[in-house]
Order: structure tokens, then sequence, then C-alpha cells
């Protein structure tokens, strides 16, 4: 379920928007978008998907990590109930470029120049939405990684890398609305906690299963 998030995430939140969106051309976005209708709406449905998935995950690392820290561990899940539903009610803007590009009504109701403005209204209040959530994309990670760190059947080495990658969402999350003209995403650069901590729990799942029991046996 980790897995998935990162092809959801990538196609939601960097293939479409980079597909389809012209900066500056509400025009071409908009016949970008009916062009490749499916597309979009697959983006729709797979950011709501992934806001799932990101709950149901986060309730297996409560379990992974609760012997090291019950009250942080209730935290990753904490932050995670937080975001599914403001991620899921950010997807309300995609569906009103939908509408107002599929329905009639709103097709004679407003004029080409008026139509292409809220189009991209709604994708902009959409990029905010993401900006918005990307802070508890961050802080689900911070007890995540303190957790992994503290404990002693998980490499450390993984959970500064996680708390490296909270700190990139956290400072986008801050330029973004603080310094618009700041121009880097920093989430760009320290990805790569959770790319280890998937690929570690993929292969290296007997190990933690085990070390994982013992923790829990030290406990009792």
């Amino acid at each position: 379920m980790y897995l998935l998030q990162i092809p959801f995430g990538i196609f939601g939140t960097i293939y479409i928007p980079k597909a389809l969106v012209v900066l500056g051309d509400a025009a071409a976005t908009a016949n970008n978008i009916l062009a490749n209708e499916f597309l979009f709406r697959l983006s729709i449905v797979t950011a709501i998907l992934n806001a799932l998935l990101l709950v149901i995950t986060a309730l297996f690392f409560y379990k992974l990590l609760k012997p090291v820290h019950k009250n942080y561990a209730r935290l990753i899940v904490l932050f995670t109930v937080i975001v599914a539903p403001i991620s899921m009610l950010n997807e309300l803007n995609n569906v009103a470029v939908l509408l107002l590009l599929k329905s009639p009504e709103y097709l004679t109701m407003f004029s080409a120049g008026q139509l292409q403005a809220l189009i991209s209204l709604f994708l902009n209040l959409h990029q905010y939405g993401i900006q918005l959530v990307g802070i508890f994309w961050g802080l689900w990670l911070l007890p995540m990684g303190y957790l992994v760190y503290k404990s002693n059947y998980i490499p450390k080495i993984i959970g500064i890398f996680l708390m490296i990658t909270c700190l990139g969402y956290l400072i986008d999350f801050t330029t973004f609305f603080l310094f618009p003209n700041f121009g880097v995403i920093v989430s760009e650069y320290t990805w790569l906690g959770e790319v280890m901590m998937v690929f570690w729990l993929l292969f290296k799942s007997k190990d933690v299963a085990s070390r994982y029991v013992e923790a829990q046996t030290e406990i009792v």
C-alpha cells in the first residue's frame, strides 16, 4: 500500500499538471483537458485512492512502531486522518473544471473568456490545496522517522532520511504561501526517506517482523 502511493502521487500531483496545464494559456489548458478527459478523471480517482491508502498505511505503521512509543505512533495516524478528507475535498476543484467544460448549461451561461478564467481559478485552487495538505504529508513522517530511529528493528539511517523528507514538505508549504517566487520545490530533493522505507519493508519484511516480535517481548 505504501508502494502504491508513489506512482499515484506522481501521476496526480506531478504528471497530470505538467502534461495538461499550459501556464498562462487557459484556452490551451481547457483543450488539453478535453482531449485527455480520461487521464484527467483518472487523476481524480487516484488522488482519492491515495488518501485512503495513506490512512490504511498509517494504521499498519502504528502497529509496527507502537512498541517504541505508543503516543508518538498515534500521531502518525492522526496526521493522516486529517490529510485524507482535505485531499479528497480538494479534488472537487478538478470536478468543477470538468463540470464547466462538459455541462451545456455552463457553456451557454458564460462566455469563452469567463469559462477559461473559472477553469484557471479552480486549477489554481487545486494546486493551493495540494500545498495545504503538503504540511500533513510532511508531519506524518516526523513521528514515523523518530520512532524508526529509536527502534532497534529498522535501520536508524531510514529514520533520519524520513525526518529530512518531512522537512522538505514543510519548507515547500512555507515557501509556497510566504515566498511564492521562491521557485524551488525542496521535496523533489528530499524524497529518499520514503523510498528507503518502502523498499526496506519490501525486501526485509521477515527481518522486520522477527525484530518487531523481539521488541514486543522486551517490553513485556
